[in-house]
């Protein structure tokens, strides 16, 4: 019988909700034993092989960051006694944490990629049993001139190509967007249309604070980007970006989020910037555009009609399911679901810790 499976990464643990496929009523365990005051900063669902396999991001006070994963549904967990990521000796750094963790295409059933904080791109080739540090950008010659965002030096979004496996994007805050197209030996900005307010040139080469990249497998070379300033699309793989903000209240927020199984629709969740940085208008709403965002709409039932949390890079996500599942984590610690691809929402936790990631998926 299948059943769907929340992950929600938190800056003091994980919590795990639970559902049957309809995905209208949750039961919520957590704080997961295992990451009790951890922040969570990255979470994963790789659903490629027999059994899905989960991934934690957690950075202990004690301990540093590393990478954990599950095979039973989150019941039990496992890291790799000599540890599962780290900077060998002659990178000169140390991790600071996990921002992403995202599992390779269909047909690299074994490849998961990893980002972290300072700017640096990890893959694994052991199913995120353990990762190696992707040198070609690491020793990219810009690296000395990626700045920090607000949250910190990281590399927070990896989107693989889905039919070229030499080809990776990458985003970063701040730095912008890189691409390889050789496996990750070398590696070119691709942020030109993208906006740095910022800068006296608006328009560098390189230095965007992009929040985050998304992209559907069944188009790849079409991408969407969220912006410090701005929402953007790209049909070219990476070439050119064009401004999709038009119709949205603004056009600053942090997540952006493709449809599972529709390539042209997408969801944000604008912000007012760039210092309050609150929902538009004080309500929780969500914006789904079916046309590449040429056109947008309101989504709102359900959702609370005050609010002034905002809503992070990694805590909304999709499902795969049909209808496909939609998951807002705000930072006033709550969550909401809806199984009919935005159109109701559901509560599913509130008073949690600052949610920081979530990911779900119907599993069996």
């Amino acid at each position: 019988m299948s059943e769907a499976v929340l992950l929600i990464g938190t800056k003091k643990g994980l919590w795990i909700g639970r559902s049957d496929a309809a995905r209208t009523e949750w039961q919520l365990d957590g704080p997961v034993p295992e990451f009790e005051m951890q922040g969570v900063y990255a979470v994963g669902i790789d659903t490629r092989g027999d059994q899905p396999r989960l991934f934690v991001g957690g950075t202990s006070e004690h301990w540093g960051p590393a990478v954990f994963h599950s095979d039973d549904l989150g019941k039990t967990w496992a890291e790799p006694p000599e540890g599962s990521i780290g900077f060998p000796e002659d990178a000169e750094a140390s991790l600071e944490r996990v921002w992403q963790i995202q599992p390779g295409p269909a047909d690299q059933p074994g490849v998961v990629y990893a980002g972290s904080e300072p700017q640096a791109l990890w893959k694994s080739t052991d199913g995120g049993v353990t990762f190696e540090l992707v040198r070609g950008l690491w020793d990219h010659p810009h690296r000395k001139e990626w700045g920090a965002g607000f949250g910190g030096a990281a590399i927070h979004t990896v989107v693989p190509h889905s039919t070229d496996p030499d080809r990776v994007s990458v985003a970063m805050s701040t730095g912008g967007v890189y691409r390889t197209t050789d496996g990750g030996a070398t590696w070119s900005p691709a942020n030109k249309g993208i906006q740095a307010k910022f800068f006296p040139d608006p328009f560098p080469e390189f230095g965007q604070c992009v929040h985050k990249v998304a992209a559907h497998p069944a188009a790849p070379e079409r991408m969407f980007a969220q912006n410090h300033h701005g929402v953007y699309r790209t049909d070219d793989g990476g070439d050119v970006w064009k401004s999709i903000a038009d119709g949205l209240p603004s056009d600053f927020g942090f997540p952006i989020v493709v449809h599972p199984h529709e390539p042209e629709t997408v969801y944000v969740f604008p912000l007012v910037a760039d210092a309050n940085r609150i929902p538009t208008e004080a309500k929780c709403r969500v914006f789904r555009s079916r046309d590449a965002g040429n056109t947008w709409e309101e989504l709102a039932d359900g959702l609370p009609g005050t609010s002034y949390a905002p809503v992070l890079r990694d805590a909304m996500s999709t499902d795969t399911a049909d209808p496909a599942g939609v998951y807002v984590g705000t930072r006033d610690g709550c969550v909401y679901a809806s199984a009919d691809a935005g159109e109701h929402w559901v509560e599913v936790a509130r008073h949690l810790p600052d949610i920081l990631a979530v990911r779900a998926a119907v599993v069996g």
